[in-house]
């Protein structure tokens, strides 16, 4: 109904161009204006509709006119199959109306909720925990049937006992039922219990702990929160069991952040892909927030800019990362039984939803170790078999005609889309490496194609190799 005018407007906040497209008088646009756009409507407009949503105390009557009581709003699969139901939240608060959240505030369905749901693996699963449902909305992702066709047990988590409240509302309204609702910080309703995925859009916004918005902000330093949530829900894993997180991280003076993450990770002991999606100084952040809880433009507001800028400053803060976290218990067998570890930038589109390849991701990390491990034994590339992936292309930079190109790129025309400069001998083994014979006679051949040195290409394919299987440009269909 919104169309993409009005429904793009409304992604930014702005609802003036749906209220416009939302005036035809039926039971749908009325709807809309009262839980969408939070627009009272009369009663009259909704015959059977308003004494039930006033039962429901999802909407309250003053004379003929209906107002909503909460946010509304439909949630659709991630795989773009159908609906999915609905989730309740508190009414949107937007700046200029002269109000602030309040502390027990419940989040509606936002980028950041969508972007977990994308990330989380498809993968059927009996246990699953989402720890900071909110309004619940991970866990009717998490139902899907098009994705997980065999129904899991859910556990939903909050420390805010009026989320749990509304999450409910939201299960009872999308008609989902059996999920188990815990009231708790952290991981302490549930630290006796194992699961085989773990879920968690935190309270991950990095400010100062006076701030008080339960929703976003968990009241410990800096990073610290999402840090613990990294460190400690591994061992709440079932083997093969899998974490995802939206976090932050802080970029500190002096310490890549690579690092900094790179510790939360290592003390994991999990596989782990760690991907930093976007970075903003310590002025875009503190601006990011306070236009969140509508303070941007207040009395208040020069003065919480200030005290933003000067906790950033006190900790020698230089920017701010967003990103995913995805951890797999058990996975690795490779290298020595060490964890597979990846912790990247990628600023660029991939494609969505990342949960149905995440797995394969992660299996291309621990891939990488096992054929660095088989290619030091002394038969290591006369038994190891390798795959092209499907959907490389192969572009040449150079005049035309030149056998010999200045430049060879492979580009990945899905998924991650990564692209990457390789020799002639690894674009010649993309081009007929199909997992039926050994490495070894392939490169023999790709060497005296070129009229190159045997052993060179052999020695070049070893070092380059895994890196490339990491990436997902090669998979191993045989170690021997």
């Amino acid at each position: 109904m919104l169309g993409p005018v009005a429904g793009g407007a409304l992604a930014r906040d702005e609802i003036v161009p749906a209220l416009r497209a939302t005036t035809d008088g039926s039971a749908l646009a009325e709807l809309i204006r009262l839980f969408w756009l939070q627009a009272p409507v009369a009663a009259s407009r909704l015959p059977g509709f308003a004494a039930d949503l006033v039962e429901a105390e999802l909407a309250t009557l003053d004379g003929d006119e209906l107002h909503p009581a909460f946010h509304v709003e439909p949630v659709e699969s991630v795989l773009g199959s159908g609906h999915l139901g609905y989730v309740v939240s508190d009414l949107k608060v937007r700046p200029g109306e002269g109000r602030l959240p309040r502390p027990d505030h419940v989040v509606g369905t936002g980028g950041a909720a969508t972007s977990l749901a994308r990330l989380v693996v498809h993968r059927p699963v009996d246990d699953v925990l989402d720890l900071g449902t909110g309004c619940g909305v991970q866990v009717l992702h998490l139902a899907d049937p098009a994705i997980r066709p065999k129904p899991a047990r859910i556990t939903a988590t909050d420390i805010n006992p009026r989320a749990l409240r509304l999450a409910a509302k939201s299960f009872a309204l999308s008609r989902l039922d059996g999920v188990e609702l815990l009231e708790g910080s952290l991981l302490d309703p549930v630290r006796d219990r194992r699961f085989d995925l773990i879920v968690s859009n935190p309270p991950f916004v990095v400010g100062p702990p006076e701030s008080g918005f339960t929703y976003r902000e968990s009241g410990m330093h800096g990073d610290e929160f999402c840090r613990r949530l990294v460190a400690e829900a591994p061992a709440l894993l079932t083997e093969g069991g899998t974490v995802q997180l939206l976090a932050n991280w802080l970029h500190v003076q002096g310490e890549p952040w690579q690092e900094r993450v790179g510790a939360w990770v290592d003390a994991s002991g999990c596989d782990a892909w760690v991907v930093q999606r976007d970075v903003q100084d310590p002025a875009e952040y503190a601006e990011l927030w306070l236009r969140d809880s509508a303070e941007a433009g207040t009395p208040e507001h020069g003065r919480r800019y200030k005290e933003w800028l000067d906790y950033f400053d006190a900790r020698e803060v230089d920017a701010v990362g967003f990103g995913w976290i995805t951890l797999r218990a058990g996975a690795h067998t490779g290298g020595g039984g060490r964890p597979a570890v990846r912790i990247e930038e990628l600023r660029h589109t991939v494609d969505q939803p990342v949960g149905a390849y995440a797995d394969a991701v992660l299996d291309g990390l621990v891939s990488a170790r096992e054929f660095s491990t088989a290619c030091g034994r002394v038969y290591g590339l006369e038994q190891i078999r390798l795959r092209s992936a499907p959907g490389l292309v192969q572009e040449q930079i150079g005049p035309p005609g030149d056998e010999h190109p200045e430049r060879i790129l492979l580009r990945q025309t899905d998924r991650l889309r990564r692209a990457v400069g390789v020799g002639t001998a690894a674009a010649g083994l993309a081009g007929v490496c199909d997992g039926s014979l050994p490495l070894a006679p392939l490169l023999d051949a790709i060497a005296q194609l070129m009229d190159m040195d045997g052993d060179q290409v052999r020695a070049h394919a070893a070092a380059v190799l895994p890196e490339l299987i990491a990436d997902g440009f090669f998979e191993v269909a045989s170690l021997g």
